[in-house]
């Protein structure tokens, strides 16, 4: 049994028109594999360009390991040097991640290498952020708690990339008061025996390579697997809308600082709790025994 997938449009040459009508209004996915091909980045970001660019820059880095009883649940597992993480990433498989990192923030000359693309978009320019993966190293499945249009750019290595539509909602096994899904459940290779509603979901699929850029509509879950190591760039278009707003208020005001809280208070029951709550659910929209 496998995943119910089917491959993202691949396109080249997509005018702003052609995207905003067959793609950005109708909230669909797309891979668009020149959009970048005119930005220094295009040929220059490698691994050797970082770290001679930025190696002494020192970044958090994130591993695979779940949060557990009254962990925060996205904190860093350590932080080094890009230059040492860059060696690492270099010697072998490793699961070390480094997730939403600020180019403007704190790498602003990398800024000068890449342009906002002209899609009839409007871009959020202070929030350039790279993402940077280990070969073998995966994102857990979710959503972005702002809500954001993402243009996802790779540059350097490949990855496989899963995408499902909000209405799937119901069948992926969210956990309750949180944007994500359980973080036990390999989305590269799930058990359909403990996790029968997966099979049900209708999804999307992709894999990236040098100069492809990935357009994640709004609320769109993801789930990434590094296959080999690879340097990415996101540029987001916020929510306009008022129920999105609206929802983006939601999400960072009241659930995660009640979700926090509650780990606090009641450690890993609070955990478990919540993903019993999310099969429960799930299987009772998936209408399965």
């Amino acid at each position: 049994m496998k995943l119910d997938l089917q491959n993202i449009p691949r396109r080249k040459g997509l005018s702003q028109d052609e995207f905003l009508q067959e793609y950005f209004i109708p909230e669909k996915p797309v891979v668009i594999e020149d959009l970048a091909k005119n930005w220094p980045a295009y040929s220059k970001w490698d691994f050797d360009y970082f770290r001679e660019k930025a190696g002494e820059v020192v970044v958090p880095l994130y591993d695979s390991k779940p949060a557990k009883g009254r962990q925060a649940s996205h904190g860093p597992a350590m932080k080094m040097p890009l230059k040492e993480y860059i060696d690492i990433l270099e010697a072998g498989p490793t699961d070390l991640r480094m997730f939403f990192f600020n180019l403007l923030q704190n790498c602003p000359e990398l800024v000068e290498d890449f342009q906002y693309p002209e899609l009839g978009v409007k871009f959020f320019k202070k929030l350039p952020v790279l993402f940077v993966g280990g070969e073998g190293s995966k994102v857990v499945m979710h959503y972005d708690m702002d809500l954001a249009n993402n243009f996802h750019f790779n540059f350097t290595g490949k990855k496989k990339v899963i995408l499902y539509p909000p209405d799937q909602t119901g069948l992926i096994y969210k956990v309750p008061y949180s944007i994500v899904s359980m973080e036990i459940i390999d989305m590269d290779a799930p058990d359909f025996e403990k996790y029968p509603a997966l099979a049900k979901a209708k999804g999307f699929e992709t894999r990236m390579v040098h100069g492809d850029a990935l357009y994640i509509p709004s609320k769109w879950w993801h789930f990434i697997k590094y296959e080999t190591p690879s340097l990415s760039l996101t540029l987001r278009s916020l929510p306009r809308s008022p129920k999105k707003i609206a929802e983006v208020l939601k999400n960072i005001l009241i659930m995660r600082n009640y979700d926090n809280v509650m780990r606090k208070i009641k450690g890993q029951r609070w955990v478990d709790y919540k993903n019993e709550l999310a099969i429960k659910r799930t299987h009772k929209y998936a209408e399965i025994d």
